[in-house]
């Protein structure tokens, strides 16, 4: 047990009670023996620092003080932290059994610089569960896995020395900083260090008061104005010109510690790949003009063959079924389901 590697976690924590305990247990039950386990709370008015100075004496750190958002309060967790392993876990959720075990094993038995399991979604109070796919990586396409940049935080755990590359979270977001992360790992060190398994290494709740269920159009809308940002950076004007017109952008954003890319094509691939996404997105919320509009502006040749067929996909249907034909057949296919869950 005495090789195995130092892991930090942070809590970053406001007016989460209701749930902190839970996910506090969490991580001391797992009864890592070489575990930091770091507490930033942002002034909470509940029961919090009750919850907290209950468990304090097995704390390596923890503060109550007011902050300036969530990527803010942990990054006051990075800058101390020396764990050779690190993640943060949000207050309202929390590990399975033996997960800081598994990771650490799968540190030092790879050598990877990342490691990313699955979550267990869970709809409180409801309790329905599902697991997700986990941090989406597309196994030698690099464009796609940073244009289609989803990650699953919580179950995605990095090495020390690829956040000192990676940096602080940039505290002007506070929907994507996770993503943003994912993203400047992907620019330094690709896809080769990374190892994904299907183990869930988390348990992600979904309540009225998570920024998922009550905030979540402020996370489409992060991800519209990073992209363009990058576009910009990149000297990408067309794409740029194009988002102006026609998604909602928010304020003007400027890239924090955002790491050099040096292949042309590499960039315009990216935002090719976002592109796509957005037209897929766009047609599956019955949006067809819009996706018509980010199909037309990239460019297929840019794509893999199977990402282009999704893309002759979507330029068929747009073509042959119309905004009202997809809605018909959405209400018969849900009609149908229905009716067979009930029978």
């Amino acid at each position: 047990m005495s090789s195995l590697p130092k892991i930090t976690i942070i809590t970053p924590s406001y007016n989460q009670g209701e749930f902190l305990e839970e996910c506090i247990l969490s991580v001391l039950n797992q009864e890592y023996t070489h575990l930091e386990y770091i507490i930033i709370d942002g002034g909470s008015t509940d029961n919090t620092l009750e919850i907290i100075q209950k468990y304090e004496n097995h704390l390596s750190y923890w503060v109550s003080e007011p902050d300036k958002g969530q990527s803010d309060a942990i990054n006051k967790g990075l800058r101390i932290a020396s764990g050779e392993i690190i993640n943060w876990l949000n207050a309202d959720d929390f590990y399975p059994e033996n997960t800081l075990y598994m990771v650490a094993n799968l540190f030092r038995e790879t050598q990877a610089l990342c490691v990313c399991g699955l979550c267990q979604v869970f709809e409180n109070p409801s309790l329905s569960k599902y697991i997700t796919q986990g941090t989406d990586i597309y196994i030698g396409n690099l464009a796609k896995t940073i244009g289609w940049a989803r990650t699953d935080q919580p179950a995605t755990f990095y090495h020390q020395s690829a956040i000192k590359k990676m940096g602080l979270l940039d505290t002007e977001l506070h929907y994507l900083m996770d993503r943003d992360w994912w993203i400047k790992y992907l620019v330094h060190f690709g896809l080769e260090k990374v190892i994904k398994v299907p183990h869930t290494f988390a348990n992600f709740r979904l309540h009225p008061q998570s920024k998922t269920v009550s905030q979540s159009t402020f996370f489409i809308q992060d991800r519209d104005m990073y992209f363009h940002t990058l576009a910009r950076l990149w000297n990408l004007p067309h794409y740029t010109q194009f988002l102006e017109e026609n998604v909602p952008l928010r304020k003007p954003y400027q890239l924090f510690n955002f790491p050099t890319v040096k292949d042309d094509t590499l960039k315009e691939k990216i935002i090719n790949y976002y592109f796509l996404q957005k037209a897929d997105e766009f047609y599956y919320q019955g949006n067809v003009s819009l996706a018509k509009k980010f199909l037309k502006t990239l460019q297929p040749n840019l794509l893999t063959p199977q990402d282009q067929a999704l893309y002759q996909k979507l330029r068929w249907r747009i073509r042959f079924l119309p905004q009202g034909l997809v809605k018909v057949w959405r209400l018969l296919r849900k009609y149908f389901l229905t009716y067979m869950i009930r029978k």
